[in-house]
């Protein structure tokens, strides 16, 4: 196997307010971290080693000045862009008055859709989650204003399992995640599940629960949640998303993904896991597996 390198507004003001939130992130000038600092950041993303980082006291335009100059050098390690993933997306973020949504990209090469065997050490901090994406059909998904609109937009849903790396030890603020690309290393794609533009398909959207558990232990349950958690309802994250990178300048394409954000919270790997998500009430009741392997020897 390859081994692959507080706000209180309500929805559909939400979704707004989080968009204006992005823009003033974007359009405001940044001391960004320098050329040098970004270098030896990526060269130990590349080893899959603890970095240095860009410091804990990041303003808001440090970091997305960070995750911009990153997304110049990650294709070198890990593809073409492939989409984009919402960070901060769940109901205790928007909660809180440190955390707003945020977005970094994804990359194709660690994106991989077969039942997979993984090193347990895949990179320097690594971690696990069950999490949803959805595939783009065209760009007026960022002009939908309800779950049944941006059915329109959308080809099909993917149920995910991302595979994180914080890259620093932790606990880090939220502008050292997005400095990092919101931590992204790749994920494990579900099969790809056709989307309906039905009330009834977005109403299933809004209801279905996910359970994560380790059949290397008997089937123990090491979480579960509902799909409500990201902001009411996934595509409320999938239209803010839109929203905000077509703020951005970025116009979506026929194929892109979005990653909408955690359903469970990221979970640590260890070797001999064997971990199966059940995604219930979404068509066909769908199930997405990875086993994690021993450590791979990187020669650190």
């Amino acid at each position: 196997m390859k081994f692959f390198s507080a706000f209180a507004c309500r929805l559909p003001v939400r979704i707004a307010c989080c968009v204006f939130c992005f823009l003033f992130i974007a359009e405001t000038q940044a001391a960004c971290p320098d050329d040098a600092a970004i270098a030896l950041y990526v060269a130990a993303y590349a080893k899959g080693i603890p970095a240095a980082g860009f410091g804990p006291d990041l303003s808001d335009e440090d970091a997305e000045c960070a995750k911009l100059k990153l997304a110049t050098q990650l294709p070198k390690h890990l593809g073409a862009l492939s989409g984009y993933k919402l960070g901060f997306a769940t109901q205790a973020s928007l909660n809180s008055q440190n955390e707003l949504p945020r977005w970094g990209f994804m990359y194709e090469r660690n994106l991989i859709d077969i039942i997979a065997v993984i090193p347990a050490n895949f990179g320097a901090y690594p971690g696990f989650d069950a999490n949803l994406m959805v595939e783009v059909k065209d760009a007026g998904l960022a002009d939908a204003s309800t779950p049944l609109q941006a059915l329109e937009h959308l080809e099909s849903i993917i149920p995910f399992m991302e595979l994180s790396d914080q890259m620093l030890p932790g606990p880090l603020t939220a502008n050292e995640r997005l400095a990092t690309n919101l931590s992204f290393r790749g994920g494990i794609k579900g099969a790809e599940l056709p989307v309906q533009a039905t009330q009834s398909f977005a109403d299933a959207l809004a209801a279905f629960s996910v359970t994560m558990v380790d059949e290397s232990r008997d089937g123990q349950v090491l979480g579960s949640g509902r799909s409500d958690v990201l902001m009411g309802h996934p595509l409320h994250a999938a239209i803010l998303l839109a929203r905000a990178l077509k703020q951005a300048g970025i116009t979506l394409k026929p194929g892109d993904l979005l990653s909408l954000g955690s359903l469970i919270p990221p979970q640590p790997p260890r070797a001999g896991m064997k971990i199966k998500l059940h995604y219930q009430g979404l068509p066909g009741d769908p199930d997405l597996e990875v086993e994690f392997s021993e450590a791979f020897d990187r020669g650190r």
